[in-house]
């Protein structure tokens, strides 16, 4: 199972809970008084009681509320869809799409994808899915829809630009291979860019061969993108880490009550990337990829950007109890090198006290002061690109799209492509078509950025959504910034 939001050690083990227990008569009273309850709800009620309600929806769950919200009971049911799903593998269709309010678009196929096998193609748009009809769903409906959809053979009505009809395509969805590392290329001159969607366990390998291919040591920096990046396998996150840290530095440290305090550090002898660094996050920073940023950044070794991080530190342990039942229990934290919690304190139960700590001053080796409470702050905050009301319309009404589509119909272009002003001219008139007429200042204000946004629809329409990509990160207020924090003396 892929653990996304939780940085989490999932191990299946017999219930050994604390180190320190308390006094058997202490205990002993507890569990009495429980037993004295339960038995006057049995003997009183004036409604009958379920035990295994009463136990697995009442008493139990109400005893880990006092612990923290991360720990969790499993009844048999639940614990035996957990083992599932720790077995499931990932199925889809191979498409990569847009969906706005209303209609689904296809971007890009991959190739031997159901979807590409089924004759799809860029531009195509899904207007129902087993006879249900898109336009008439909520956006949540909708994306409810397609994600109910990769679980079973599917009937699709498409409608391809220039025919009339609707075309009926019906597809199984089959194993596909996401790889965890999904964006490489030049973001300019000399500078590579990486981008790690999850943490998986050939992830670290992949970066290495991606910064290989991209130039090694021989590159003048790297921007590392961990932006809506989960998490995933602690392994993982020492690898990668690994590649850019010196030997036997450490990366993090786990810290609990009856768990074994731990240090992990850098491989010996291990010889990293020497180049300069720039790590992107947000919000949706967690887990494995906070451990990577936060032992990097207190390292003095790349230059945090973005917005501070979700937070998530947790080491979790699953246990197997009786009756086919489970317990996720959080047992420990993780900390970064200077000693920051990556956990950020949650207003619940014990975690809260546990994680309420000295907010520093923590350090890095250079003696440059970080900020501690929680997750990962950057060294310099940067928010993404804004939303006016004209860009959100051409977006939602996939403008965009359906111009781009039209415009390849008629055009060849290679991948250097530039949108020229005619292109825009033309483009503005198929919008005032479609009743889209913002005034003069509103366009001329948005120009540079609807030049860029078309020529990332039209590139991605035809040569793939990684190439549009590239169009949209050279836009990227937090990708600029970083090559100016990079290219500076």
């Amino acid at each position: 199972m892929k653990s996304g939001c939780a940085l989490s050690v999932l191990v299946l083990a017999s219930l050994s809970l604390c180190a320190q227990p308390a006094p058997a008569d202490t205990i002993e009273l507890q569990l009495q008084k429980i037993t004295e309850v339960f038995a006057a709800i049995e003997r009183e009620a004036a409604t009958p009681v379920d035990p295994n309600i009463a136990l697995y929806q009442g008493a139990i769950p109400g005893m880990l509320r006092t612990l923290d919200p991360h720990s969790s009971f499993f009844d048999p049911d639940q614990f035996q869809q957990l083992q599932q799903m720790e077995r499931s593998e990932q199925k889809g269709f191979g498409s990569i799409v847009s969906v706005l309010p209303g209609r689904v678009i296809i971007l890009q196929t991959l190739q031997g994808t159901p979807s590409a096998k089924a004759g799809l193609s860029a531009g195509d748009e899904i207007v129902a899915i087993n006879n249900i009809v898109l336009a008439r769903l909520e956006f949540e409906q909708l994306v409810g829809l397609l994600g109910a959809a990769r679980q079973q053979q599917v009937a699709l009505d498409v409608h391809r630009p220039g025919e009339g009809s609707l075309l009926r395509v019906t597809m199984s969805p089959e194993l596909v291979n996401t790889p965890s590392v999904d964006r490489v290329f030049d973001v300019a001159p000399g500078i590579g860019y990486l981008r790690i969607t999850s943490f998986e366990d050939p992830t670290g390998k992949l970066v290495k061969e991606s910064i290989d291919k991209l130039g090694g040591n021989g590159l003048k920096g790297l921007v590392l993108d961990l932006r809506d990046d989960p998490g995933g396998s602690v392994q993982s996150a020492i690898e990668t880490a690994s590649l850019f840290l010196k030997s036997n530095q450490l990366i993090f440290s786990i810290k609990g009550r009856a768990a074994k305090s731990e240090e992990v550090r850098v491989p010996k002898l291990t010889v990293p990337y020497s180049f300069p660094m720039a790590i992107l996050v947000n919000g949706k920073t967690a887990s494995a990829s906070e451990i990577v940023t936060g032992a990097l950044q207190d390292h003095d070794r790349a230059i945090v950007l973005g917005e501070p991080s979700y937070g998530k530190g947790l080491v979790q342990q699953v246990y197997n109890l009786s009756s086919n039942s489970g317990l996720a229990l959080t047992t420990a934290f993780y900390y970064t090198p200077s000693g920051r919690s990556i956990q950020k304190p949650v207003s619940e139960g014990q975690l809260y006290a546990a994680t309420v700590v000295d907010k520093g001053p923590y350090k890095t080796d250079s003696g440059r002061q970080v900020p501690g409470g929680g997750g990962i702050q950057p060294d310099e905050i940067v928010y993404p690109e804004g939303q006016t009301r004209l860009r959100l319309v051409l977006d939602a009404s996939a403008t965009f799209t359906n111009y781009a589509t039209e415009f390849l119909r008629s055009h060849d272009i290679a991948e250097d492509f530039q949108v020229t002003s005619a292109i825009l001219d033309d483009l503005q008139v198929f919008a005032n078509q479609r009743r889209i007429q913002p005034s003069l200042g509103e366009w001329s204000a948005e120009r540079s950025w609807i030049s860029s946004r078309l020529q990332q629809e039209i590139v991605s329409l035809k040569f793939g959504v990684a190439k549009g990509d590239e169009v949209e990160m050279k836009r990227d207020p937090v990708v600029r910034r970083a090559l100016e924090v990079m290219n500076r003396p």
